[in-house]
């Protein structure tokens, strides 16, 4: 039986129609801006999100007609950003721009976190380390700039509740247990909406959405309006999904302690599975996520580059107007034609990729990005090159700081937009020293999702036999010793670049 998984990312959507073994019937994605209308502020129409999922919805459910005609789809769940929330009406219509993860805004409202509550007692209690990424000081921040508007406010959603609201007709905005635990209002331990912190941040619980069943259950049916508008032949259960990034590690078969995970799209991520949440003060000093996964009883460790491959994107967008150009007409990836002419082995470049502030394990909103190195041979594809490389440096320094915490990581499943492309997939090996293992379905968020729309429609008895059906292996990439050598001393001098220039960044941001 067809399932479909719907991916509400930070920068676009994607929609795939999957049969039970894994196979893609039907594909579309949507891409939508960030608004960044003041400096360190990152926001989105979500209303205008919602219309483009449901076209990649439509898109993706005719072609799956076409290939299997027989074979509709049973059951539809979400992957969705995670972080991201804004204020509904009564009818779950937005009242104003989302306000996203990768938003800064909120430096005072976690500065008066830390002290009504203190970082540690907070990071102990919800498993976020304090950090503007979070949902509660952005919920404090409206409260506090938007007083008429927090008034007038039904609830507050994030994209998974909101979704799916739209997608039942109003009636099924549940939010599940994993993307809650993201938000900095939710007790791990106590499996439930943190009441205590709400009340003391004068949040009313009333005011957020129901918590899904804990393991993915039905949490009602697609509208019949909405069924017709995407062309299904009618209503579908829909069911709790998570974060996308979570919906990754189901997808990619990281379902055991232990096993990890780097997915590389908008953001890059690593995930490592957990049998119990392991909120060391290591991991709490390299700000360290720690949140329910989308398996049941099991926990994620996560690490975060926000700029990640939304880096790449800005310089494909703002420096390679004719690859882009070129790439259209031919049918080709711009990417490929960008990256056509890299030299081989490390470039004479250190690009620091912090365009949106560093993520894990600094968490600086100041810092900026940096290149070193530039000279009048330097070529767009070795800067481009050079950019994957920064990117994949930053990811050697998460890797190191969970094993110098007891996180044990040998090898790696590789998702995402970037594990398409080998280059990068090999620098990352190298740089590493790890194999990655690339799963034949690098869609992987898609495919937890549609995993998890199995369970809950019966399509599986569960997730270990939705993985054993549907996930797969495809190649491994291991590393070369002699480029791992090579890029070893490239990685000591970048180690050195962020604390170097730190006080300048500092000094540019405050002068702004």
């Amino acid at each position: 039986m067809a399932l479909i998984g719907l991916d509400i990312g930070t920068t676009g959507c994607k929609a795939i129609v999957f049969r039970e073994d894994g196979v893609i019937l039907g594909r579309a994605s949507r891409e939508y801006p960030v608004l960044t209308p003041r400096p360190d502020w990152a926001e989105q129409d979500a209303e205008r999100v919602w219309r483009l999922a449901i076209e990649a919805l439509r898109s993706a459910i005719a072609a799956a007609r076409a290939a299997a005609p027989d074979d509709p789809p049973a059951a539809m769940a979400l992957s969705v950003q995670g972080e991201a929330v804004m204020p509904v009406d009564a009818h779950g219509r937005p009242l104003r721009a989302a306000i996203l993860g990768m938003d800064a805004r909120t430096v005072a409202q976690n500065a008066w976190l830390a002290e009504r509550f203190g970082a540690e007692a907070l990071y102990a209690r919800t498993g976020m380390p304090l950090h503007t990424v979070n949902t509660l000081p952005k919920l404090l921040w409206l409260r506090r700039h938007e007083p008429e508007l927090w008034e007038a406010t039904d609830r507050f959603l994030l994209y998974e509740d909101y979704i799916l609201g739209r997608l039942g007709g109003g009636r099924c905005a549940a939010i599940s247990h994993c993307l809650a635990s993201r938000t900095q209002m939710y007790d791990l331990a106590a499996g439930d909406w943190a009441g205590d912190i709400l009340a003391a941040c004068g949040i009313d619980p009333g005011r957020l959405a129901p918590l899904a069943p804990a393991h993915g259950g039905v949490v009602g049916e697609i509208a019949p309006d909405v069924a017709k508008e995407v062309g299904l032949p009618g209503p579908i259960p829909l069911v709790s999904g998570g974060h996308d990034q979570a919906c990754a590690a189901l997808g990619s078969g990281v379902t055991s302690p232990g096993a990890a995970m780097v997915s590389t799209g908008t953001a890059e991520v690593v995930e490592v599975a957990m049998e119990r949440p392991a909120l060391t003060e290591g991991l709490q000093r390299g700000n360290i996520s720690v949140y329910r996964h989308v398996v049941p009883g099991l926990y994620l460790a996560m690490t975060l580059n926000h700029s990640g491959g939304l880096t790449l994107r800005w310089f494909r967008d703002t420096m390679c107007a004719e690859e882009v150009r070129v790439a259209e007409a031919l049918g080709r990836d711009a990417y490929d034609l960008v990256l056509a002419d890299a030299p081989d082995g490390p470039t004479d470049l250190l690009v620091l990729p912090h365009l949106a502030g560093s993520g894990t394990p600094w968490f600086d909103t100041r810092s900026r990005g940096a290149v070193l190195g530039l000279s009048f041979a330097t070529t767009r594809a070795a800067l481009a090159k050079a950019i994957l490389e920064g990117l994949t440096f930053e990811l050697r320094l998460n890797i190191d700081l969970l094993r110098e915490n007891g996180v044990a990581i040998d090898a790696l499943s590789a998702v995402g937009g970037g594990a398409k492309s080998r280059l990068w997939l090999q620098l990352k090996a190298d740089i590493c020293r790890l194999p990655l293992r690339v799963p034949r379905v690098t869609e992987a968020a898609c495919l937890g999702a549609a995993l998890l729309a199995g369970v809950g429609a019966g399509v599986y008895p569960d997730l270990a036999s939705a993985v054993e059906r549907a996930v797969h292996p495809g190649a491994t990439v291991t590393p070369t010793p002699a480029s791992s050598a090579a890029y070893e001393a490239r990685y000591a001098l970048y180690r050195q670049i962020y604390p170097a220039i730190k006080p300048l960044q500092d000094a540019l941001v405050a002068g702004a």
